[in-house]
């Protein structure tokens, strides 16, 4: 390579940083630039990118298909808004409370299940999102069944002497911006670390990474309980931020939103599950206000994603990052 190409590489590579500070400035000043809705759409798409990490990393990095995000969703929404609404905790509180319960219900529905092949792991998860949207329709004593929880309060600081709360559309926006991005960084530091490398182990052959030593099972629950976590966590933010929490919480649609994430933005990607987020949900958020383009813009997107995008956006994304800093 000449001296020449080595400088134009050179210059190349550096439009990565720049483009970087872009996105974070934009990501920061996004409640400025557009609409009050169109920030309202930001925040329900940072919320259910949330279950859609913890997701990614069972479906993609594990390599297990799971419906059951739904029901840790709504059980991280419960709980954090029974303890706002009859304790009046702080939202630190209840937000770590929802996912620690979101993990802790995932260790028994876990154990058993993914003992199981891969189609009757698939049912036993559905099956934990009917069993969880009948216990809130029924359990009227805690849950007030179809008429939900309301007036459920927005998120509470105390830190010591002080105390403020997040009341208005834009700061909730950067409180949901940043608790995003440090979930995003968590998902980071788990698939770079060993264990990430022993999840990708069991993807590809989990015969073969049993037979290297790998506690195959043991991953898969781990995984299985920090993916709840993940989606628990997310429910608090979705209890605080509509004040109304509803056996709809559980729904399947919440279910196969946050796998459409992260099948069309690139399973086993962390970009793909920012984007798939953005796209899936903020953009047809966006959209609601015309009820009659949403729904065939979205049927659009996943067309396009099938028979174009069959492995996600994210090979797309990873060759535009790769282009701009100048790689072969």
């Amino acid at each position: 390579m000449s001296l020449a190409d080595t400088a134009q590489q050179i210059r190349r590579r550096d439009l990565r940083l720049p483009l970087a500070a872009i996105l974070v400035v934009v990501a920061l000043a996004a409640p400025f630039i557009g609409s009050r809705y169109v920030t309202h759409s930001l925040i329900i798409a940072l919320i259910f990118m949330l279950p859609a990490h913890g997701l990614n990393l069972l479906v993609g990095y594990t390599g297990l298909l799971s419906l059951a995000q739904a029901a840790f969703f709504g059980i991280g929404a419960y709980a954090a808004g029974l303890l706002a609404v009859h304790y009046g905790t702080p939202f630190y509180v209840n937000a770590t409370a929802a996912g620690l319960l979101a993990g802790a219900c995932a260790l028994p529905l876990g154990i058993p299940a993914l003992r199981l092949r891969a189609t009757s792991f698939v049912m036993c998860t559905l099956g934990f999102v009917i069993i969880g949207q009948a216990i809130a329709k029924n359990w009227i004593s805690v849950t007030r069944g179809d008429m939900g929880l309301s007036a459920i309060p927005k998120p509470h600081f105390a830190l010591g002497p002080l105390s403020f709360t997040v009341s208005g559309t834009t700061s909730f926006y950067y409180m949901a911006l940043a608790i995003g991005a440090l979930a995003t960084l968590a998902v980071w530091m788990i698939v770079r670390s060993p264990a990430g490398r022993n999840m990708i182990a069991i993807r590809e052959n989990e015969t073969l990474a049993e037979s290297l030593g790998v506690p195959t099972w043991r991953y898969k629950l781990l995984v299985f309980i920090i993916s709840a976590v993940f989606a628990g966590v997310g429910g608090s933010l979705y209890a605080h931020y509509l004040t109304v929490v509803s056996p709809l919480t559980f729904q399947m649609y919440y279910s196969t939103t946050m796998l459409i994430i992260v099948l069309g933005g690139g399973a086993g990607t962390i970009s793909g599950v920012v984007f798939g987020s953005l796209l899936f949900v903020g953009l047809t958020e966006a959209l609601r206000i015309t009820p009659e383009l949403r729904m065939i813009a979205y049927g659009l997107c996943l067309l396009v994603l099938v028979f174009w995008f069959k492995k996600g956006f994210a090979p797309v994304l990873n060759r535009f990052w790769d282009m701009i800093g100048g790689a072969k």
